[in-house]
């Protein structure tokens, strides 16, 4: 039997003077909701490229969902066999 599952990421963007903060929301099936944050910071002497900054703190924000993903999958590997997990990229 084949199982089909999707996942779909949130990611938001705020731009503050040079800085561009981005905040992602995952819903895992069991209805788990898994939270990242990242942020790009312009050098003053850079053009303004709203996209470049998004580009960059939507990368951190990846990361640190990836980081998170990573910790819960060994929680759960542990929590099944009752041995230390040490799942990495």
């Amino acid at each position: 039997m084949k199982t089909l599952v999707g996942w779909h990421v949130e990611i938001e963007f705020q731009e503050i003077e040079n800085r561009t903060q981005a905040a992602a929301l995952l819903r895992l099936a069991d209805g788990t909701e898994v939270r990242a944050h990242g942020h790009a910071i312009r050098h003053p002497k850079d053009p303004e490229q709203l996209r470049v900054g998004e580009e960059l703190a939507a990368a951190r924000t990846l990361n640190d969902l990836a980081r998170q993903l990573l910790e819960k999958a060994a929680r759960d590997i542990e929590s099944a066999t009752h041995q230390p997990a040490h799942p990495h990229m």
